[in-house]
């Protein structure tokens, strides 16, 4: 039997606002597992830009908040109701998750580069609700700036044993990010090329090794020299300055055709160059919004640049069949583990200086990925 403690230290915000809404408060409540939860007992937490839009109030949450989604940890307790049943065919370890074959993503064409069947499962083998004691790695959690987390039973995978527990709690949100790009909403191979924005951080890298593992013929974007040496490190072909992407730069590396994707986490700031960068009928795959987000565009520009395909993928639509979360957290943490993926835990920082890991990452001083420990 695990004692759990009644109370814990969390950070929480009671305002939106920048890094100094962020609060260390002690005797919080350790949360109760509802119908399909499981307690974690957090070992590490993955700090990631969606975190600040929660903070700002960009995406929407109730207040106070603990913020955090992603994180590894040991199971402590299950909710009432949280059985085998409940899991479905989600909750693998990476090694059976390696048997799950990656078509399942959904194939990608020229005539549309998303996945064509949203809707179909994707096969993966049942498995057996984790135990209590069970090292498990999650992105779909409840509040993991703190020391306890809930999580849903169906959306933890089993982390293989010996992972450094910073490697397995910042792999799991960006290492699905990734796979979701490069493995269903444009399924790169070795004709492909494409344009990864933010190259030295936590996902670019991560995209970047997962491109090239699959053929592809990658650009990445960086701000300064040391970015670019991490980039080229991930396997870069070629590293551009912010300031030297342009649609002209980018074709004269595609022979004069344009890239057959740009991966734009970037958002504000690159969008529209971006577009420029495309060959026609290929597609935008705006990602994220770390320098802001992009304006509302008339539909008529897409064609103006050659009839492209614009998306604006998420991960829980990526996630969403059943099996989905599983087979990608199972591939990325299989491929970890392999050494054929590297993570690059940029910067570690106490659960207390949570507000200074925000500072730094949103001033780009972090290279690679972020965590907390408690």
């Amino acid at each position: 039997m695990v004692e759990i403690p009644q109370q814990m230290t969390a950070i929480r915000q009671h305002a939106h606002g920048g890094p100094e809404v962020l609060q260390v408060e002690e005797g919080v409540a350790v949360p109760t597992p509802g119908p399909g939860q499981l307690l974690v007992r957090l070992e590490a937490t993955g700090v990631n830009f969606i975190d600040t839009y929660f903070r700002e109030g960009i995406y929407e949450a109730p207040l106070p908040l603990i913020p955090g989604q992603e994180g590894v940890g040991v199971v402590v307790a299950h909710g009432p109701s949280a059985t085998a049943a409940d899991l479905g065919a989600s909750t693998p370890s990476a090694a059976a998750a390696a048997s799950v074959t990656e078509d399942a993503a959904g194939d990608a064409t020229e005539e549309n580069p998303a996945a064509a069947d949203s809707d179909a499962p994707v096969d993966a083998p049942a498995q057996q609700l984790p135990e209590v004691g069970t090292r498990v790695a999650f992105c779909d959690a409840t509040g993991t700036y703190a020391q306890y987390c809930l999580v849903g039973a169906d959306r933890v995978v089993e982390v293989p044993e010996g992972m450094d527990r910073a490697v397995a709690a910042s792999v799991t949100l960006q290492g699905i990010t990734a796979h979701y790009l490069a493995r269903g909403v444009y399924e790169l191979n070795e004709d492909s090329t494409c344009v990864i924005t933010a190259g030295a951080g936590g996902v670019g890298q991560l995209l970047t090794q997962l491109a090239k593992h699959h053929g592809a013929t990658v650009i990445s974007l960086v701000s300064n020299d040391e970015k670019e040496e991490i980039s080229r490190k991930a396997g870069a072909d070629h590293v551009l300055r912010y300031e030297e992407y342009s649609g002209e730069r980018v074709r004269e590396l595609t022979n004069g055709v344009g890239v057959d994707v740009v991966y734009d986490g970037v958002g504000a700031s690159t969008f529209a160059t971006s577009l420029e960068c495309i060959r026609p009928t290929g597609l935008m795959c705006l990602f994220g919004a770390a320098s802001g987000p992009v304006d509302p565009i008339d539909p008529q520009i897409l064609n103006k640049h050659g009839s492209l395909f614009l998306t604006r993928p998420g991960i829980n639509a990526w996630t969403s069949r059943e099996g989905e979360f599983a087979m990608r957290a199972g591939e990325i943490l299989r491929l970890v583990n392999e050494g054929v993926l590297k993570v690059n835990v940029g910067a570690q920082y106490s659960l207390e200086q949570a507000r200074q890991a925000h500072e730094d990452l949103q001033a780009r001083k972090t290279v690679g990925s972020v965590v907390l420990l408690p």
